[in-house]
């Protein structure tokens, strides 16, 4: 039995009467989703308890030295604007690593936890494509169990939300809101992972991952199951974001600290440095903007909490994706993307971003030679000449390398169907909505990708918008340039 069956919600606290004196225990706090969610805890749920966040030392910096980095975020400024010393006052580190065995917290840190929390929300999670089993393995499936272990031993326990990905089932077309049987015993692979070393588990990974694409996908998948083991044994449920991209309205418009999804492929084009992207034009990639998952995320663990658990208690899962929906395809995102460019072009760009998309490997590598490498070769060359660094050929391989690591997700078209998610919103409170509701359906996906591009140039470029006049002089120019080459390069294959 489920929790989205109907029942009676009268007596139930709406959203932000749930959550206040609360105590909330986050991992992943300090990535893209988890600065997003600890900022709308604290700013739309100001009265909760407090926030715990695991972080470990990373680089030499320790983890109450990177609890202060993380706050100064412009994902926080907002907070810091209106809600000044509240950050300061209600989230704390716990120092501790996913990755090792007990989170690699201390005794008394785990006593904290296990006396205090009421809600866990685990979205720590390595998302490189190119991890090797071994590394995806010890964070997405040894890190889910020990959270798990600890989940157990929490005494007021009332909901854990477990973030995993929409695309753990890749080898199907139609992907439901379920648990699917696992690819492999994660137990097994746990123990072969620990066991083995890293050259032997090498030429062992593509016999583990099957179907699946990479070790992202194969370690969420069955991280899943470690989860779904706790099936009417303890409060929990499944969030399965697809590709998470920039805010719609929270914490401001357009906020984005990667380069992942559409707003990357802006950026990289509009800089002149992407002239050409390996992909079906006609597909339409699901994503997700970071706001919305992360109201999903509060929503659900508001329903879930609110909820006595039984045995008979089932896994909800919830599919944060807009396959609900009309959304742009590939081909589409470039063409608009090339004016948008060009009323919000960046600042001191290569060349004008007037670049394609092809489903044809050959066709991709020919551009790649003649629209990345060559012109790379060329600036890096100038570079050397005038006593600077060369970075251009460097940046180009990066790129060619991401683009064929997403091949798969670049052309194969799935659906992700998102009853749950649909169901869940509507159970959310009239009082609720102006802060909790989610409905990508109303959002104008052009105007999105303008704030989106807008957004890139501040928060990933560290441009500034004042600087556009002059971003749209040089634009011109390079157009100019690029068009009087053009026509001498043809003149001369006609003479």
């Amino acid at each position: 039995m489920g929790f989205l069956e109907e029942r009676d919600l009268s007596d139930v606290p709406n959203i932000r009467e749930y959550y206040k004196g609360k105590t909330i225990f986050v991992t992943g706090g300090s990535g893209y989703m988890g600065k997003v969610l600890l900022e709308k805890l604290l700013y739309s749920c100001s009265d909760l308890d407090r926030i715990y966040v695991l972080l470990r030392s990373k680089k030499g910096v320790k983890p109450e030295d990177r609890l202060a980095t993380l706050y100064a975020s412009e994902c926080f400024c907002r907070l810091r604007k209106e809600k000044p010393g509240l950050f300061e006052s209600k989230v704390f580190f716990i120092a501790g690593n996913c990755s090792e065995i007990g989170l690699g917290m201390s005794e008394e840190d785990r006593a904290l936890i296990v006396n205090r929390a009421h809600i866990v929300f685990h979205v720590a999670a390595s998302v490189r494509f190119d991890d090797t089993l071994k590394v995806a393995a010890r964070l997405n499936l040894r890190g889910t169990r020990e959270l798990v272990e600890l989940a157990k031993e929490i005494k007021n326990l009332e909901v854990l939300l477990h973030v995993s990905t929409s695309y753990a089932n890749t080898n199907r077309e139609i992907i439901d809101e379920v648990v699917y049987p696992a690819h492999a015993d994660w137990r097994d692979t746990l123990e072969v992972c620990e066991k083995l070393d890293e050259e032997t588990l090498k030429h062992l990974t593509p016999k583990y991952l099957g179907e699946l694409p990479n070790t992202y996908v194969f370690t969420k998948q069955l991280a899943e199951h470690v989860v779904y083991e706790q099936k009417g044994k303890l409060p929990v449920i499944i969030a399965r974001p697809s590709i998470v991209i920039s805010a719609v309205e929270e914490p401001v418009p357009g906020w984005i600290e990667n380069f992942n999804g559409p707003i990357g492929l802006l950026i990289a084009s509009g800089k002149g440095i992407l002239r050409s992207v390996y992909s079906d034009p006609e597909l339409a990639a699901d994503y997700i903007p970071v706001d919305m998952a992360i109201k999903m995320f509060i929503a659900g663990a508001w329903l879930r909490g609110t909820k006595t658990l039984e045995a008979t208690d089932d896994v909800e899962v919830y599919h944060c994706s807009s396959s609900h929906m009309f959304i742009m395809t590939v081909g589409e995102i470039v063409e608009n993307g090339k004016a948008i460019l060009k009323e919000i072009p960046f600042d001191n760009i290569l060349w004008p971003g007037d670049g394609g998309v092809t489903k044809s490997r050959l066709d991709y590598n020919l551009r790649v030679l003649f629209l990345h490498l060559l012109p790379a070769l060329l600036v890096d060359l100038v570079l050397r000449i005038i006593g600077k660094k060369p970075m251009l050929l460097k940046i180009q391989r990066r790129i060619y390398t991401a683009n064929i690591a997403l091949h798969p997700y670049l052309t194969q078209q799935w659906k992700f169907l998102n009853n749950n998610l649909l169901a869940l919103r509507d159970k959310i409170k009239i009082e609720d909505k102006k802060m909790f509701y989610y409905a990508m359906e109303m959002v104008d996906q052009l105007e999105y990708f303008r704030t989106g591009a807008k957004a890139g140039k501040v928060y990933l470029l560290k441009e500034k918008l004042e600087d556009l006049p002059k971003a749209r002089a040089h634009y011109r120019k390079m157009v100019i340039l690029d068009k009087t080459l053009k026509i001498a390069v043809y003149a001369a294959v006609a003479w």
